[in-house]
């Protein structure tokens, strides 16, 4: 029973195949569509709307568009059904692909392709590393595209500049659709990138002597005073400096405990002991002028 009813209302799932006339988004007629050329859709004319309709074409619309002189093609949706008959509009960088010029026929056929899990794209400029955050402007940008083809050159719009970028890889297949997908983005160097070299850096002598960052000494310290003539005359000054220099400790280097565990922080309050074994007398200490006296001449007995 089921069999005759198919048979007097078949299932017309044929797909859509036809040719037009192919123009430029800039040649429609009205207004500027800059929502046209900067994504990757096309405008058809109201008849093909009816007949994809009757031939029960599953949404979204996806078609293929081939250039049959040189057998090259690419993939792309539909925006509106509003171009004359006979003639459909797409994005310049789409003519620019299948090498169409203005009023050349292309083949048009409805197609149904996998949903994008992967892509990479390569850009064409260096200028494209100056976006701070290239794969979200991406994104932002391919909601107006609804294919990806592999081999394609397909133009964004940032920042009132083009910039173009070459699809280099498409998953699961050569063509795929991007309408509600979970797609991984990769970007490959662009064309004319070169690595910057690296150079080591050589070790830098330090600015300040660790000898200078030691303690000064406290107490006595020898041959630090200024001299004094035994005639009582001034000492002349010759514009240099006769003082000694002020002898610093020994400026030695720390030894990093290699063994201490990582993230551990330690901080030691114990209180050191001092050496009482041999206190210091107050008669060791240096005092002035405790010193006997000689005299230059000696005494005649």
């Amino acid at each position: 029973m089921f069999n005759g009813f198919n048979m007097m209302f078949p299932d017309h799932s044929r797909p859509f195949n036809t040719t037009y006339k192919c123009y430029s988004v800039s040649m429609l007629p009205g207004n500027e569509r800059q929502d046209v050329e900067n994504g990757g859709k096309i405008i058809m004319p109201p008849s093909a709307l009816d007949q994809l309709t009757r031939l029960n074409v599953v949404y979204p619309m996806l078609f293929k568009l081939t250039n049959g002189s040189i057998n090259r093609s690419t993939h792309a949706g539909v925006l509106e059904f509003v171009a004359d008959e006979g003639k459909i509009y797409i994005p310049y960088w789409m003519m620019h692909n299948l090498l169409l010029e203005e009023g050349d026929i292309v083949e048009i056929e409805s197609v149904s392709i996998p949903v994008a899990t992967y892509s990479k794209f390569q850009p064409q400029s260096v200028e494209f590393l100056d976006i701070t955050n290239p794969k979200a402007v991406l994104e932002n940008c391919l909601r107006n595209f609804a294919c990806l083809t592999t081999g394609d050159l397909i133009a964004i719009k940032y920042n009132n500049t083009t910039y173009e970028l070459s699809v280099l890889e498409t998953k699961p297949g050569p063509a795929v659709t991007i309408i509600e997908c979970d797609m991984n983005v990769e970007f490959a160097p662009p064309v004319g990138y070169t690595e910057p070299e690296r150079k080591e850096k050589e070790e830098e002598p330090m600015t300040i002597d660790p000898t200078e960052l030691m303690p000064e000494p406290v107490g006595f310290v020898a041959f630090k005073g200024e001299g004094t003539r035994l005639d009582g005359k001034k000492k002349k000054d010759n514009g240099t400096n006769d003082a000694p220099a002020v002898q610093r400790q020994t400026y030695v280097r720390g030894i990093p405990d290699y063994d201490h565990p990582y993230g551990l922080l330690r901080f030691d309050r114990s209180v050191r002991k001092t050496d009482q074994t041999e206190p210091k007398s107050e008669d060791t200490k240096f005092q002035e002028f405790q010193g006997e006296g000689c005299s230059l001449k000696k005494n005649r007995k």
